[in-house]
């Protein structure tokens, strides 16, 4: 994984500055540093100018970036971030082509890939990935990201010149692009975040290359081409076939991505999904004579104020010696105290460049720094309750019923802590409200769907281009802070394809949640894990750390230079704040209440102090 910069004018010939253009991006790509500390790189040509920060995973040595390839007279130029997983395949069949190899690295066999298939080099790979190459023969930038986003791509125009970046504080160096927000960034900030709109990068003119798609920059303009979505369709295999498809792909998306040339681990939370591939890569590791290494979090004082839930309906911890015991794993139980609970909400804005999940990001960045000191690779659980149907949501009358966002029904909160006069312009029930109609509207559809399936579906899209995309971003940023590779093998898209279409009947049999996955599982894990009812990240139960945040968000209200001050209403928060954690009323997802909207407005202040944008 890295950090990817560069800049593109076609009304300008970059060699004739190519001291200043070879710095600029240089500068840029320094912003991306903790993306990749263990190299770097920059390269200018006639029109387009790439840098590069690498965090070697693969052929250390030999897949130093930017990657050049002279074919023919024509020069051909990657910069990339990712890592591809059927790397070995597309290298047998460009052997065969007649193309050689000076490295075993998939930027390579990447860059090869597009040299050979052109623009269709991006239906043929399997990975996580965001690239950008200079293509001389065709006079075009080709850009690319994989399916489902988990790798980021951001980019902005000033005058003839397209900027792009891994994270938007790299776009800011180009000296003419400046921080603005309008009211549909303030709308993002303050109606949807931390889930964020597709090709939206909240600062006006920056957007996002979305999911799923390529774009070709050349002396015409730039043209975006959607490359990859979901195909909705019948479903004809019976139950039996459909378990072990299922197994069967998800195996092999977890042994694929088991390959590195660097320390690899899990991570462990005791749940179904973290047990599975936990499971699966101790099985293979010990084919190979290793063992796996794998990691738990939890918080200081979690032992003593745990409180069961719905949401939450036991600890982790007991789970997890059941996993370490029965796979013979290396484990590590990663705890974090409330001070750094507290400290690391600043970094966290800073890495996202934006608010976000407050202490769940801020506790992230502190796990994934801990483990960064013994491993570079990890393998995560996240996206299997969008693909496979785990969240509550799923079965909930209100979900099918409400036309809203079923992670923030309720606006209330959001709408309430803002000045009357702020709350009326920006109108966050109505952005959010057109924002949810637009994802809506694009659900690929079904015409032998019935109403409940037709829903069903509609809830899915929803998850997957929203809270999935979420969570994905979230796991970047905080593991790329800090030099951690983090996979998710559970967005393979080829499981993601066919669990799209698996009707609800297969995937919640005998209305138990995830029983098709479960079902899949039977081989791998022992049935008491196999059945344990879920639960997500987990939280801090600590009196302190809501004292804590509490008292900072005080410090911020009470401080007159403080740029939130000019949305909100002091006197409504203070009023929210007092009432204290409610979590049966969460503003964002299952487990966000009061106290994480008291951490996420700490992140909103420091966000404006951070970026001063202007107001447009």
């Amino acid at each position: 994984m890295c950090g990817i910069a560069g800049i593109v004018n076609f009304k300008k010939n970059m060699y004739a500055y190519s001291s200043y253009n070879r710095l600029l991006v240089k500068d840029m790509a320094q912003s991306l540093s903790h993306r990749g500390p263990d190299s770097s790189g920059e390269w200018v040509g006639e029109h387009a100018a790439f840098a590069h920060a690498r965090l070697a995973v693969i052929d250390p040595e030999g897949g130093k970036q930017p990657m050049k390839k002279t074919i023919e007279g024509y020069e051909f130029v990657i910069t990339y971030n990712g890592e591809l997983y059927n790397t070995d395949e597309l290298k047998r069949d460009l052997i065969k082509c007649g193309y050689r190899f000076d490295t075993s690295s998939d930027t390579e066999v990447l860059l090869y890939a597009y040299i050979h298939y052109g623009e269709k080099c991006a239906q043929m790979i399997n990975g996580i990935y965001a690239f950008c190459i200079w293509d001389s023969m065709r006079q075009q930038v080709f850009i690319c990201r994989d399916r489902f986003g988990v790798k980021p791509f951001f980019y902005a125009k000033c005058s003839n010149t397209f900027i792009f970046a891994s994270e938007i504080k790299a776009l800011f160096h180009y000296p003419s692009l400046k921080p603005q927000l309008d009211r549909s960034g303030l709308c993002e900030i303050f109606a949807l975040s931390p889930a964020r709109t597709q090709g939206i990068g909240v600062f006006k003119g920056v957007n996002e290359l979305r999911p799923g798609c390529t774009m070709i920059i050349n002396r015409s303009g730039t043209f975006v081409n959607r490359y990859w979505q979901f195909e909705s369709k019948e479903h004809t295999d019976d139950y039996d076939t459909t378990v072990e498809k299922v197994h069967d792909l998800l195996y092999d998306s977890i042994k694929r991505q088991l390959v590195s040339d660097v320390p690899i681990g899990t991570l462990l939370s005791g749940g179904l999904d973290s047990s599975i591939i936990s499971a699966v890569a101790a099985i293979e590791m010990k084919k190979q004579g290793k063992q796996l290494s794998t990691y738990s979090f939890d918080y200081e004082d979690n032992d003593k104020y745990f409180k069961a839930s719905s949401f939450q309906p036991d600890a982790d911890i007991p789970w997890v010696k059941r996993m370490v015991e029965e796979f013979d794993t290396n484990h590590t139980f990663l705890v974090c105290n409330n001070d750094n609970l507290i400290k690391y909400l600043y970094d966290a804005m800073y890495y996202k460049d934006l608010p976000g999940m407050a202490d769940c990001d801020s506790s992230l960045l502190y796990f994934c720094r801990e483990i960064k000191k013994n491993h570079t690779v990890i393998l995560s659980g996240e996206c299997s309750d969008e693909i496979f149907g785990g969240y509550p949501w799923f079965r909930s009358d209100k979900a099918f019923k409400t036309p809203a966002f079923p992670w923030c029904y309720d606006l209330s909160m959001r709408i309430n802590a803002l000045k009357p006069a702020v709350a009326e312009t920006l109108d966050l029930e109505e952005y959010s409200r057109m924002r949810y109609d637009e994802t809506i509207a694009e659900t690929p559809c079904f015409e032998g769907d019935n109403e409940e399936e037709k829903r069903r579906r509609e809830i899915s899209y929803l998850n997957i281009n929203w809270f999935m995309s979420n969570l994905l971003d979230r796991k970047d940023r905080m593991s790329m802070a800090s030099g951690l590779e983090v996979r998710v093998p559970f967005c393979d898209h080829r499981l993601a394809e066919y669990v799209w279409n698996i009707p609800w009947s297969m995937k919640c049999r005998d209305n138990i949640s995830k029983s098709l996955l479960r079902d899949a599982a039977k081989n791998i894990l022992p049935n008491d894990v196999l059945m344990r009812k879920k639960s997500p990240y987990p939280k801090t139960h600590n009196p302190y750390y809501e004292k804590s945040v509490h008292h900072l968000l005080n410090e911020v209200l009470e401080d007159p230079s403080s740029p939130i001050l000019t949305f909100i209403d002091k006197q409504s928060v203070k009023e929210l704040c007092a009432e204290g954690s409610d979590y049966g009323k969460p503003f964002f997802g299952q487990l966000m209440a009061v106290p994480q909207f008291m951490g996420y407005l700490i992140q909103v202040n420091f966000w404006l102090k951070e970026f001063n944008p202007v107001l447009v």
